[in-house]
């Protein structure tokens, strides 16, 4: 008879699992380029919290479909972005390479907290010579900072990223050039009932056991030694510790991941702040997005918001909202 095979009993989840290198994190691959509306594929916003709203059920062949219906909601807290400056970037036999950063005249003040910006941007000069060279570029993408000043968090060091935009090259110049300096809102690059993914750092736990950490087994009473650990960790002839094949205590939380598929139910302005404010977060008090869930990482993280790439077809509708439950959050 055959001898079974079983190297790794158990799933180790998403491996390795180590703390992220930043505490907010860009999209590598921003989904659709063409075929569709010259406009950014990626927003971010601050977490404040979550409620509950009352909306009428859209969704087809669900069985509260006409109904009014109670979901809980994420309320991110979106202030506009400001386009920083433009980064061209050309294709080597090594990937893409940034041979080009377009500045703006006017740079915010609190970006030098962030980076350090030049005197003289030389924006007009830059922009005359990329124009020559328009057919060589392989991308370009926006340059943009966050303006925490507007939010409920209170700071000002803005966070700094990349932002991809859709359509050809061409088309992407001219919609650069025209935002360079200017403003993007969340209402600019999504609109309700669409369809988007997630990108956030989660919330840290710290060193925790093989327990908490992947779910396994607590021992009975009569086992050898301690009940929450692993029995053994491994075999006698290979004489070490295999790395990634054990469940073993380590770092928990604080890492960057990507759920799929939120949907947008509404995109407002004019604040929405609870009784007593958001719990440990304050105020909202300008535009903000609700989206349908929970999202990951905790209240004040940087939520990116995309374009979903797996999108369902056809599910695109905005629900009509009934009532957004704004009830102190306070105990009180």
């Amino acid at each position: 008879m055959a001898k079974g095979h079983k190297p790794v009993a158990g799933s180790r989840a998403f491996w390795p699992k180590k703390r992220a290198k930043r505490i907010y994190s860009g999209f590598r691959f921003h989904g659709l380029q063409t075929g569709e509306q010259t406009k950014p594929l990626v927003f971010a916003g601050y977490k404040a919290g979550m409620t509950q709203v009352s909306f009428i059920d859209n969704r087809k062949g669900s069985v509260t479909q006409g109904q009014t219906i109670v979901s809980s909601v994420t309320v991110v807290d979106a202030p506009a972005l400001i386009v920083a400056g433009i980064k061209i970037y050309k294709k080597t036999l090594y990937g893409l390479k940034n041979t080009e950063t377009v500045l703006s005249d006017k740079l915010s003040k609190d970006l030098a907290r962030k980076t350090k910006t030049p005197k003289d941007t030389k924006t007009k000069e830059k922009m005359d010579e990329i124009e020559k060279v328009l057919d060589e570029i392989y991308d370009i993408r926006l340059l943009v900072h966050t303006k925490p000043r507007e939010s409920g968090i209170g700071k000002k060091k803005p966070e700094l990223f990349e932002v991809d935009i859709a359509g050809n090259i061409r088309q992407k110049w001219d919609y650069a050039k025209q935002k360079l300096g200017a403003e993007i809102k969340a209402n600019d690059v999504f609109k309700d009932g669409d369809w988007i993914d997630t990108k956030a750092v989660t919330k840290g736990k710290g060193y925790q056991g093989p327990v908490k950490r992947f779910g396994v087994k607590i021992r009975t009473r009569k086992d050898k030694g301690k009940r929450r650990h692993i029995g053994n960790l491994g075999a006698r002839n290979v004489a070490r510790v295999l790395p990634g094949k054990l469940a073993m205590p380590g770092q928990l939380g604080f890492q960057t991941r990507t759920e799929y598929n939120k949907r947008i139910l509404k995109i407002g302005s004019g604040g929405l702040t609870p009784k007593g404010g958001w719990l440990n977060y304050g105020t909202v008090p300008g535009d903000y997005v609700l989206i349908h869930g929970s999202v990951p990482g905790p209240k004040k993280r940087l939520i990116m918001l995309r374009k979903g790439v797996r999108a369902p077809e056809n599910k695109k509708e905005a629900v009509e909202i009934k009532e957004i439950v704004l009830d102190s959050q306070q105990g009180v």
